[in-house]
């Protein structure tokens, strides 16, 4: 009976599918970044790439099965060093290739330096509907800490230029800087509130193995309770001004929630396609993750020999309650039992034991129609999921 339980999926609903596209460059690796990505050396063929990009999506297509794309998001690396024609040619092909959902929402990551700037407008028109842009501090001095190519000028620049052509855009702010005040942080927060952005990201800092700062730990980080105090200020301060704290690092207005990360903490199943990136890709009775391969020219070469994928494998029943864990408890709100069968095709059952521990410990709280992190399982997230993970 045991074995049973951990062979076949029974997945009846498959999930709405998202495409990620990954632009591996960037001018200056950040010493706090562990994103696949890599210092621009010499001029690169973005032509090339972006060829590779679509050939990619042509191999894909035996497998995702004329399935319906919900979200469109461009990440990095700095993908707004693409031009602007570059953007236009890639994106007018990707709908040739695949069908969009209606109205998709369609993210682009973008820096606030200003030849960047300068394309927000073309960007707009040629279909760009979001943007996510990376402040980090309006603070010149923790800019420079972070390594960023920008200043605090370029920074509050960049958004009055965003908001002229975008009526949906994201700003990303990282809080427990070293030697960063409350004050700082305060100040930090009221510069992104006074553009009334739709939507706010703040990360708190993490040392990630394989960063500059990992191998040289920058000195007077806030403690954890420095921290947990700065995670307080910044959601009142926040929810003062009507911002719904839906997720554990992010911040909207009523309506601006990301979709594409939504898709994400729920679950759901995506597509990624350039150097390095990752999809995973549910069917009935299991389910698939993917990895390009990471190097660029690596993946190049391989893109246009047919095969753009270094390592595909089916995800073991025994991990998936963990995976989704990982996903769906930083969601405020939770989630039902109804959507952990859908993802999972699990019976929510198997894990009652451990619902009842988390329940227990004051983690977690839930009743027949939700399953959410109490407060208090909020401000201790990884104890909470690692009580899912499979023993």
């Amino acid at each position: 009976m045991k074995s049973q339980k951990l062979n076949n999926l029974h997945i009846k609903k498959i999930p709405p599918l998202s495409l990620y596209i990954h632009f591996p460059w960037c001018i200056k690796k950040c010493p706090y970044c562990d994103f696949h990505s890599y210092e621009i050396k010499k001029n690169i063929s973005e032509k090339k790439y972006l060829k590779a990009l679509l050939i990619d999506i042509e191999l894909s297509l035996p497998i995702i099965l004329n399935r319906k794309i919900h979200t469109i998001f461009i990440g990095g690396g700095t993908p707004s060093l693409i031009s602007d024609t570059g953007l236009d040619y890639l994106l007018n092909n990707i709908k040739k290739l695949l069908l969009l959902k209606e109205n998709i929402s369609i993210t682009l990551e973008a820096n606030p330096s200003t030849f960047e700037i300068e394309k927000f407008h073309s960007y707009s028109i040629i279909g760009i509907n979001r943007l996510s842009i990376g402040i980090q501090s309006f603070n010149d001095k923790h800019l420079n800490i972070l390594g960023r190519t920008h200043n605090s000028k370029q920074a509050k620049y960049a958004i009055e230029i965003a908001k002229q052509y975008f009526n949906n855009f994201n700003l990303d702010l990282i809080y427990a800087l070293p030697k960063q005040t409350l004050s700082e942080l305060i100040l930090d927060v009221n510069y992104a509130i006074q553009y009334s952005p739709p939507h706010v990201s703040l990360y708190s800092l993490t040392i990630e193995p394989n960063t500059y700062f990992f191998k040289y730990p920058p000195l007077s980080l806030p403690n954890n309770d420095k921290n947990a105090i700065m995670q307080d200020k910044i959601t009142n301060l926040l929810k003062s001004y009507y911002y719904k704290n839906y997720e554990i690092s992010a911040y909207s207005k009523t309506g601006y929630e990301s979709q594409h990360n939504l898709n994400y903490w729920k679950f759901g199943d995506y597509l990624g396609i350039g150097a390095g990136s990752h999809s995973k890709l549910s069917f009935p009775n299991y389910i698939i993750r993917q990895i390009r391969y990471k190097n660029p020219n690596t993946y190049l070469k391989n893109i246009f020999s047919g095969n753009s994928i270094a390592k595909s494998k089916k995800i073991k029943k025994k991990y998936l309650v963990f995976e989704f864990m990982l996903n769906a408890l930083r969601l405020k709100n939770g989630f039902s039992p109804n959507l952990f069968f859908d993802r999972t095709g699990i019976n929510i059952k198997i894990i009652e034991p451990k619902l009842k521990n988390a329940e227990k410990l004051g983690l977690l709280k839930r009743n027949n129609k939700n399953i959410k992190p109490t407060t208090f399982g909020r401000y201790f997230l990884n104890d909470l999921q690692q009580i899912f993970l499979n023993d």
